[in-house]
């Protein structure tokens, strides 16, 4: 994959939700494109391994254990920057897949919290930095979830909704500033932890989640997108990419193989 080279005002680049899965895959894919990269989520510990790991193999990180949804700490975190090149928001997930009338209030309100206001946060924080950097990308990685609905996800459903029409009304508001706005709406992405965290842990099923699925996208198939979206020429924008297995031709449409 070809990649323009970052300019040194735009080389920072600030990954939410870098613990795991696409958050880490993304942190590794823009480091390796010549990116200072700034991992940030709440498990410190998986934080500084990673970052760690991008210094032995000679590129440029640092950890900082940030909560998305703690605006103090998300401004604080941000005062350390002039400019920066790219966000990548990341930090989400989801809980629970039971229907509306069984719904968990809580759980609703902890995705809502995470996934909009947590990009919300960051965004406002570090929009002026980008700006700054003559070159910015907001990236939001939001779901197929944002674009269409299915029985028992209308939580998580709602919640990337939201995300989805945050990064499109703010691509209208500040055009003609130097910042793109890309949304890259995943589809169905295998990861250690995804959906283990919204089945609180019960692995058989988080396996049926994938089960039959001959080939799910990975964390390093969406990382590459980001990358590939973030690296175009500052005139190009990519407003809205979806991605998703080939065995997947909507939310409820899967291809699996019989057992």
């Amino acid at each position: 994959m070809a990649t323009a080279a970052p300019s040194a005002a735009s080389r920072i680049a600030v990954v939410t939700g870098a613990s795991s899965g696409i958050g880490a895959a993304t942190a590794r894919r823009l480091a390796a494109a010549g990116y200072r990269v700034v991992l940030t989520a709440r498990r410190k510990d998986r934080i500084e391994a990673l970052a760690e790991e991008l210094t032995k193999a000679g590129h440029s990180a640092v950890a900082y254990q940030l909560d998305v949804t703690d605006r103090a700490a998300v401004d604080e975190f941000a005062s350390a920057f002039k400019t920066i090149g790219v966000l990548v928001n990341n930090a989400g997930g989801a809980l629970g897949a039971d229907p509306v009338a069984t719904g968990d209030p809580d759980h609703w309100r902890a995705m809502y919290e995470t996934n909009v206001i947590g990009t919300l946060n960051v965004t406002q924080a570090l929009l002026p930095k980008l700006e700054a950097s003559g070159d910015g990308v907001v990236v939001v990685v939001s779901s197929t979830a944002g674009h269409g609905t299915y029985e028992g996800g209308a939580g998580y459903v709602a919640a990337k909704h939201g995300e989805h029409v945050l990064a499109e009304t703010l691509r209208l508001e500040i055009v003609g500033r130097p910042v793109r706005v890309v949304e890259i709406a995943p589809g169905m992405v295998r990861t250690e932890e995804f959906a283990l965290t919204r089945f609180g842990g019960d692995t058989d099923k988080a396996a049926k989640v994938y089960e039959g699925v001959a080939e799910p996208l990975t964390a390093d198939d969406v990382a590459e997108t980001i990358t590939w979206a973030v690296t175009r020429p500052s005139h190009v924008n990519i407003d809205l990419l979806v991605v998703r297995p080939r065995a997947q031709a909507s939310n409820t449409k899967v291809h699996r193989e019989p057992r």
